[in-house]
């Protein structure tokens, strides 16, 4: 008796869930016409497109070279280093060049635009790219030096590029920016916002950030897009440097304009601190404190910080 129920109530299940599937030709239906409105996005078509996964892929490989012998399994030694770095650089320019290809055809395809022979410029912009890697590992050393020598609790140099999130961050602004100033479309923004989901440091592939760079703890930067950085700035998390608020239909207009701070070399900016506008200069050795609001310049040598609080105490009973 109890087998035939068992029974029974399967064939029931079976026929609620065959109901319930019989409307996903429905679904499917109306998002396929979905793809045609004018006011959906979708990217059907014979466009191509970069593979974000490829990119962040390309991060991990950079990484390895970059750093060498930090992120791999083996052991890297004078007898293996060359194979394994011309292993990784061939590699990384196949990969590299194939996504700047992809990038550049979607554009050239998608807005008609004049050819640009894609593959060959993707190809020649991967080189120029990897031309830079010897000088970008020199920029990154004095960023892993500034991290040691500005805070306390680092032990060593592999315990910062081991694990601390602001040198990652880092190091993706750092190859991102090579390829936002060679024009190339999608990779670096997929790279910094790849960046930013594992670090909550948010870091535009347009900033301009000069050496010994470090973000302490980082979680909750905002660095904008034509944001200037000097050398040896030092800011701490939860640091906005940021464009003022723009009215409704301002962002085309001001897209190519200067909308965020310039960063004198030899500032400190502590935790919370906002800084916003295209106008605003922080001055050379400047310490901007905690959780201050700037919207206007500050001169050199400055310190700038809020009043005390009155801090009021209550006891317990």
């Amino acid at each position: 008796m109890e087998d035939k129920q068992l029974d029974d109530q399967c064939k029931m299940e079976v026929q609620t869930s065959i109901r319930y599937r019989e409307h996903v030709p429905d679904i499917v239906n109306a998002l396929v016409e979905s793809c045609g409105r004018d006011d959906c996005f979708d990217h059907v078509g014979p466009e191509p497109i970069p593979s974000s996964d490829a990119v962040i892929e390309i991060i991990h490989r950079l990484n390895r070279i970059l750093y060498p012998g930090y992120f791999i399994r083996t052991r890297l030694d004078e007898f293996n280093v060359r194979y394994a770095l011309g292993k990784e650089s061939v590699e990384l320019f196949e990969a590299l060049s194939e996504q700047i290809t992809l990038s550049l055809r979607h554009d050239c395809i998608r807005h008609n635009l004049p050819c640009v022979r894609c593959e060959e410029r993707g190809e020649d912009i991967a080189v120029r790219f990897m031309t830079r890697l010897p000088e970008l590992r020199v920029t990154l050393a004095t960023d892993v030096r500034a991290a040691y020598e500005g805070d306390p609790a680092a032990r060593s140099y592999d315990e910062i590029i081991f694990s601390y999130p602001g040198l990652f961050a880092v190091t993706v602004h750092r190859a991102a920016h090579e390829l936002y100033a060679h024009e190339v479309p999608f990779i670096p923004r997929i790279m910094s916002e790849y960046a930013h989901r594992l670090t909550g440091i948010d870091v535009h592939p347009g900033a301009s950030i000069g050496e010994s760079f470090f973000i302490d703890h980082g979680t909750g930067v905002v660095i904008g897009e034509t944001t200037q950085i000097g050398k040896r700035v030092r800011i701490y998390q939860g640091v906005t440097l940021g464009a003022l608020s723009l009215p409704w239909g301002a962002g085309e207009l001001l897209r190519d304009k200067k909308r965020h701070p310039t960063i004198e070399e030899d500032v400190i900016i502590y935790s919370g601190a906002t800084i916003l506008g295209g106008d605003t200069v922080i001055g050379a050795r400047s310490v901007i404190g905690g959780n201050v609001w700037v919207t206007e310049s500050v001169p050199p040598d400055t310190k700038v910080f809020l009043k005390k609080p009155e801090l009021v105490y209550r006891g317990g009973s």
